[in-house]
C-alpha cells in the first residue's frame, strides 16, 4: 500500500515540472513570436528616401520623414524610392536641324521624385519613369532644334543653348505634370553635338572654308582700315610740314631783315672796309683752283689781288 502511495506522489511531481516546463517553453515560444512581429513591423525611413507600404500591391501610404515607422506584419510590405536627386544619362539620337543637317545630339538629365504614389501609380518603376522621361526628352529636344540652323547650335557665338535647355526642361516638366508621372525634371542638358561620320568630311570642308573667308573679311578691313589710318596720318603730317615751313619762312624773313639792319648799321660806321669785305666775298665766288683772271694791272680788283691797298 504504502508503495503504492509513493509512486503515486513521484508520478504528481513529475507530471507537476513537466507542466512547468511546458509553460515555460510556451511563454519563451510566445516571447519570441512577439519579438518577431514586433520587429517585423518595425523599418527604419532614412534621410534621402521614401518609404512605400503596400498592402495587397496597393499602396496604402508612403513614410517621407526619417525615423522610426510602423506596419502590419505579413499583410504590409515596404519597399524604397529615391528622396535625392538622380542623374539619367538620355540615349543619344539623330536629329535633323531647320537647314536640314543631321546631328547626333546627346544630353543627360537630372530629376527627381515628388510624389511617389503618382510614379507608382502611373510609371510603376523607377525604370519606367525614366524612360517616359527619355520619351519626352527626345521629342521636345528633336521639336526645338528643328527650329535651329545647324550653325546656330555649334557656333558659341550665335548659340541659344543655355535658354534651349532652360526650354527643353520647362516643356518636359509640363508633359510630366500632364501625365501626373509624379517626377520633376531638374535640368537637361546637352554633354555633346556630333555629327554623322558621312557628313563630318563635308561639314569640316565647309567650316574651314567659312572661317577663311571671316579671317579674309576681317584683314580686308584691317587693310582699309590701315590705309584710311596712314592717308589720315600723312595729310596731318603734310598739314603740320606746311605749318611749319611757312612759319620758319616768316622767321627766316625776319631774321634776314634783322641781320640786313645789323649790316647797314655795321658797315655804315666804315664804308671802306665793308668795300674791302665785299670784295674779298666777291673772290670766294669767282677764283678756284684752276681760275684764270685778265685784269688791268691798274684795275682796283688787280691791286688788291697784288696787296696794293692805297
Amino acid at each position: 500500500m504504502s508503495k503504492n502511495v509513493v509512486d503515486m506522489d513521484e508520478r504528481r511531481s513529475v507530471e507537476q515540472e513537466w507542466r512547468r516546463y511546458t509553460k515555460i517553453g510556451i511563454l519563451f515560444i510566445g516571447l519570441i513570436i512577439l519579438l518577431f512581429l514586433l520587429f517585423s513591423s518595425v523599418f527604419i525611413v532614412r534621410e534621402g528616401e521614401y518609404k512605400v507600404i503596400r498592402q495587397f500591391q496597393e499602396v496604402v501610404r508612403v513614410e517621407t520623414e526619417p525615423g522610426l515607422a510602423f506596419k502590419i506584419p505579413f499583410l504590409q510590405t515596404v519597399s524604397t524610392l529615391p528622396k535625392y536627386q538622380m542623374t539619367y544619362d538620355v540615349s543619344q539620337a539623330e536629329i535633323n536641324t531647320k537647314d536640314k543637317k543631321r546631328i547626333i545630339i546627346d544630353n543627360y538629365a537630372v530629376w527627381k521624385i515628388d510624389e511617389p504614389r503618382k510614379m507608382i501609380s502611373n510609371a510603376r518603376t523607377v525604370e519606367n519613369a525614366e524612360s517616359r522621361m527619355e520619351e519626352f526628352i527626345y521629342s521636345v529636344v528633336r521639336t526645338e532644334l528643328g527650329q535651329l540652323d545647324y550653325d546656330e547650335i555649334i557656333n558659341d557665338e550665335k548659340s541659344s543653348r543655355g535658354s534651349l535647355n532652360d526650354r527643353v526642361t520647362e516643356r518636359v516638366n509640363e508633359l510630366l505634370s500632364r501625365d501626373e508621372y509624379g517626377i520633376t525634371v531638374v535640368d537637361v542638358r546637352t554633354k555633346r553635338t556630333d555629327l554623322p561620320e558621312e557628313n563630318e568630311n563635308s561639314v569640316y570642308t565647309r567650316m574651314v572654308s567659312e572661317r577663311e573667308s571671316t579671317a579674309q573679311e576681317y584683314l580686308s578691313k584691317g587693310d582699309a582700315q590701315k590705309n584710311e589710318t596712314m592717308a589720315e596720318t600723312d595729310r596731318k603730317v603734310r598739314e603740320m610740314l606746311s605749318k611749319a615751313e611757312s612759319e620758319a619762312e616768316v622767321i627766316r624773313a625776319e631774321g634776314e631783315g634783322e641781320a640786313a639792319k645789323i649790316y647797314n648799321k655795321s658797315f655804315s660806321k666804315d664804308p671802306e672796309f665793308y668795300n674791302l669785305y665785299r670784295t674779298l666775298e666777291s673772290y670766294k665766288k669767282t677764283i678756284g683752283e684752276d681760275t684764270v683772271i685778265i685784269l688791268p694791272s691798274d684795275s682796283p680788283y688787280a691791286r688788291l689781288l697784288m696787296g696794293y691797298t692805297e
